[in-house]
């Protein structure tokens, strides 16, 4: 997809690129939720579809106050709770 404005071309990534890119390299990602502004889910993708469920592998809960995590393991979050994906650096 490529966007021409004032004389530039600009490549545009589309948004499901990125997250199938995590999928393919097991990355690991940071999940914000909607309405949940004091915690937030990192794990790996392990699979998403179409309405942008999510199955995590390694998961866990991080509460944003007291820093402290819950271990979760393998979940599934439904793509309309989810707020922000990002990668997490290593």
């Amino acid at each position: 997809m490529v966007y021409r404005g004032q004389g530039q071309k600009v490549k545009m990534i589309v948004p499901i690129n990125l997250i199938f890119r995590d999928l393919q390299n097991r990355s690991r990602i940071q999940v914000w939720l909607y309405k949940q502004v004091n915690m937030w889910i990192e794990g790996c993708i392990n699979g998403l579809d179409e309405y942008m469920n999510l199955m995590l592998d390694d998961a866990e809960e991080i509460h944003s106050e007291t820093k402290s995590r819950k271990q979760l393991g393998q979940i599934i979050l439904k793509g309309v709770n989810i707020t922000l994906l990002q990668s997490v650096s290593s």
